[in-house]
């Protein structure tokens, strides 16, 4: 394993790509170079707040970066120049054009879950097939709600209890700092296609999984909620379950005897316990209400979508430039570094390790 630090530029710093380059600046084996971006609003404002050095991701931008006052430190053909793998967290459909850019200037290359797996080849999520992501020149970390049921079901066919899922996930409309935008407004819409992409996303992850995902879009900001049906191999008991939730890596429990009854109090949970941004980078899951029934099991889960991929991006990088060969040893370096737990509050309150 190589020991120098590994030069690391962030594309898009948006909300996705800030929260990469705060999780990229405290990692002792990366290095922030700088993010690159097209708008000169309070986002990038506030990058150079934080001392990122920020460059311009067009030449056109730059001229409009420069009109607002934005200290540019160049633009990303700089940037390109002095990294050694860039995580793009472009909004969807820049990114295809970026990868030419990114191989012409012999850069490794991560992307987001709104991209498609064929652009990449390769869909990612640490737990599940850190290996076959290691020393490739490009990889797409999947959305939000695929690299929870990555992490859940991952979990449960680790144990060998997985048969088949059944999942409906109840989406928020929109991102909290675009509700002024637009989004659905006292209702809920059915999505039309059943399954959702959600599920065959997770088979581009898992390839074997029996899975059907349902979504419905609901009129709240805050984050996602998923209710999973499972059938398992075989009759198990509700310990056994748990059991191997935990043994998985960033699933967090959640007990409604706490008071934690729904997602605005998880929200504030975070806040009151100082997380950046009120983030929570783990699959949230209320261990109090899942229910076993013969080989059947039910539960529900908490998905803070503008978090849970910022871990798995960490060791991304680490695996595309295979400074980390071994992916539980990633993992635990990345929640070490950022803070992550299996118990938010209470006696088993612990570090995940």
């Amino acid at each position: 394993m190589s020991h120098h630090k590994v030069r690391v530029a962030v594309n898009g710093y948006g909300v996705i790509g800030k929260r990469i380059a705060d999780a990229v600046a405290i990692q002792d084996d990366m290095e922030l170079v700088g993010i690159a971006d097209v708008v000169s609003d309070w986002r990038v404002k506030v990058a150079v707040e934080k001392g990122y050095p920020v460059f311009a991701s067009s030449v056109e931008a730059a001229d409009k970066m420069r009109a607002a006052g934005i200290p540019l430190t160049g633009t990303l053909d700089d940037l390109l120049k002095q990294v050694d793998v860039v995580a793009d967290a472009t909004p969807k459909k820049v990114a295809s054009a970026n990868l030419l850019k990114y191989r012409a200037a012999g850069v490794k290359s991560i992307f987001q879950g709104g991209e498609k797996h064929s652009l990449t080849g390769h869909s990612f999520v640490a737990q599940a097939n850190y290996a076959s992501a290691l020393g490739r020149d490009t990889t797409r970390v999947v959305s939000c709600n695929t690299t929870s049921i990555v992490r859940t079901l991952g979990a449960l066919k680790q144990a060998g209890l997985l048969k088949k899922a059944r999942g409906v996930l109840i989406r928020r409309a929109t991102d909290p700092w675009e509700s002024d935008h637009s989004g659905v407004m006292n209702t809920v819409v059915p999505e039309t296609t059943i399954p959702s992409h959600q599920g065959p996303d997770a088979q581009t992850v898992i390839p074997d999984l029996d899975i059907v995902t349902i979504a419905v879009v609901a009129a709240h900001t805050t984050s996602h909620l998923h209710s999973w049906n499972v059938e398992l191999t075989r009759s198990a008991t509700k310990d056994e379950v748990v059991s191997a939730f935990h043994s998985a890596p960033r699933i967090a429990f959640l007990q409604a005897s706490d008071g934690i009854v729904a997602l605005n109090s998880t929200l504030e949970m975070m806040a009151d316990l100082g997380r950046p941004r009120g983030d929570m980078w783990e699959v949230g899951l209320w261990e109090d209400s899942l229910t076993v029934k013969g080989n059947e099991v039910f539960y529900n889960y908490q998905v803070y979508n503008q978090a849970i991929v910022v871990p798995e991006t960490i060791d991304a990088i680490r695996a595309l430039t295979s400074i980390e060969q071994d992916g539980m040893k990633s993992i635990a370096k990345t929640d070490q570094a950022m803070g992550l737990v299996r118990e938010f509050v209470g006696l088993r309150a612990t570090v995940a390790n």
